[in-house]
């Protein structure tokens, strides 16, 4: 689990990722059409990629646990929160807070 925060916490934006998760593409997709340019760590590519997964179903308390996306090194959630802050208008404030945006 310290693996997984101290990952969450070296870049502005950080996303725990699944390749084949349509869902981790959306948000993946969602933040580079902001012009986010987020760490990613696929699961299924990281050598300890399932010890992370299972660090991160522990603290999103769900499965499948991806995406998880962390925003200025603090776990904000997956795809519902990531949409829910898009869609209220508070996802862009936050990540030019993080230094994830500049303008």
């Amino acid at each position: 689990m310290d693996r997984v925060r101290k990952l969450g916490s070296l870049r502005a934006v950080v996303i725990f990722s699944a390749s084949s998760c349509c869902m981790c593409h959306t948000v993946k997709s969602l933040l580079h059409d902001l012009g986010v340019s987020p760490s990613v760590y696929e699961l299924d590519e990281e050598p300890r990629g399932k010890e992370m997964e299972k660090a991160l179903a522990k603290l999103l308390d769900r499965s499948p646990p991806v995406p998880a996306v962390f925003i200025g090194g603090k776990l904000i959630g997956s795809t519902d929160i990531i949409m829910s802050l898009h869609l209220s208008g508070k996802l862009v404030p936050l990540l030019r807070e993080a230094g994830a945006l500049w303008l």
